[in-house]
């Protein structure tokens, strides 16, 4: 699968590149509560709110058991130098965020599922 420049899934606009360096945050399912996700939604500029609410930490907090966090930092490291390079990585109590660089033939979408 080749990179896909700009693309949007309906919500935030992506651009997909290997000579991009990315930013990517993932959360566990139950970090921003469904009333709160839909209200964060109808905001047109809620980055901000939304980070704030991430860093509130709602939900179980699973990835800040020592043990989580470790199977998580461990995953994100089996793939560096491989599918991406792995430039930085900050595992809080319910979301992730990582700096990679993907490699030419590794798109960002197929990063981030895996």
């Amino acid at each position: 699968m080749s990179p896909k420049g700009w693309y949007s899934r309906g919500y935030l606009p992506h651009f997909d590149s290997p000579e991009i360096v990315q930013f990517v945050t993932f959360r566990l399912g139950d970090s921003l509560p469904k009333a709160v996700a839909q209200a964060l939604a109808a905001l047109a500029d809620n980055l901000l709110q939304t980070d704030q609410k991430l860093d509130a930490g709602l939900g179980a907090c699973w990835l800040g058991r020592p043990d989580i966090a470790a199977l998580v930092e461990t995953a994100l490291l089996h793939f560096d130098g491989g599918r991406y390079r792995l430039l930085a990585w900050c595992i809080m109590p319910n979301h992730v965020h990582v700096v990679v660089e993907p490699s030419a033939d590794n798109p960002l979408d197929g990063i981030v599922h895996s």
